[in-house]
């Protein structure tokens, strides 16, 4: 088994030795998944590659900030009309979470699987995984580190953003020394920290708050007080005017309850599919819990999709958890 400095060359070699390039993160990415995407972006343009950043949908309004976002293609209304031979993946737990632009690699596609989720079972002609990573921008940070290219400001804050918004602003359990030493040197390279901090985790759309007060009023807890959990239905989203990016967040009110050991959001996708997001204060693995559904995560954050209606997944999920306290 390959070092993950040996990982970090192969990775090297793969952006060195090819070109024209697709780089996907997975579906409804988040701001480590759009921070990736946009610095694998990055170092292919200081590498002077050809390449094209997609994603299954759209990236969230609140990261349009971010450097080379308004180049990343929503194939939802910009499909495209060929396919790529090199791949990039990034932040993908696993191929599934590429979604529909899987259909815009080439059969023989070499691909680089670049991530930081301890399920991802290592697809890809070549990986780049770190598990001990708070984020995948920590693994693109070493990535761009290697190349000694110049920081500019515009990529320390993408690297930043992935950062601070998967290590909660700085408070899970993920955030280790080197990520502080990280964020510290970005910080030295002129990202603004409290700006970003207040957009990214604090600010809240009006929607986003009327959705919210939609999911607490669902708000249920076993009787020993340790599992709780909210729902979102299709009908609270369009009362509310909320899009997904608006659900981010609401799985920690119940998980932020005093004695509860996981904090569950059910969102409803139609009257058969329910997406699970899962919190865990630490004594449950919800990244083995998750797989178990078919999804992955981390120990205290994870996700699944599951087939069924409401009532029975969520009577499932509560007594699979129940049965892991």
């Amino acid at each position: 088994m390959q070092t993950y400095e040996q990982s970090l060359e192969q990775a090297k070699q793969f952006l060195l030795k090819h070109d024209d390039y697709l780089v996907v993160s997975h579906i409804q990415p988040d701001g480590d998944a759009v921070s990736s995407t946009v610095a694998v972006g990055w170092l292919l343009s200081c590498l002077g590659k050809k390449f094209t950043l997609i994603n299954e949908g759209p990236i969230p309004e609140r990261m349009r900030f971010l450097l080379l976002s308004d180049q990343i293609v929503n194939m939802e209304q910009q499909p495209l009309n060929r396919t790529f031979k090199h791949v990039i993946c990034v932040d993908c737990a696993d191929f599934g979470r590429v979604g529909l632009t899987a259909q815009y690699f080439e059969e023989d596609a070499l691909l680089l699987n670049i991530d930081h989720h301890p399920t991802n079972n290592g697809y890809g002609s070549s990986t780049l995984i770190r598990p001990e990573a708070a984020a995948t921008a920590e693994i693109l940070y070493d990535l761009i580190q290697s190349f000694g290219f110049k920081w500019t400001t515009a990529i320390a804050t993408a690297i930043y953003t992935g950062l601070l918004t998967d290590t909660g602003g700085f408070r899970y359990s993920n955030t280790s020394p080197k990520v502080m030493q990280i964020a510290s040197e970005l910080l030295g390279h002129g990202v603004n920290g409290p700006e970003l901090s207040e957009n990214l985790l604090e600010s809240m759309s009006f929607p986003q708050m009327k959705v919210l007060v939609k999911a607490l009023n669902t708000l249920e807890m076993t009787p020993d007080g340790k599992v709780c959990w909210v729902y979102v239905t299709p009908e609270h989203m369009a009362e509310t005017g909320a899009v997904n990016e608006d659900l981010e967040g609401i799985v920690n009110y119940p998980r932020n309850i005093h004695g509860v050991e996981v904090g569950i959001l059910f969102k409803v996708i139609n009257d058969n599919a329910v997406k699970v997001s899962l919190r865990s204060a630490g004594k449950v693995d919800v990244a083995a819990l998750a797989q178990s559904f078919g999804g992955g995560g981390h120990v205290r954050a994870a996700g699944c999709r599951v087939e069924g209606s409401l009532e029975s997944i969520i009577q499932q999920v509560v007594e699979r958890v129940k049965s892991q306290l």
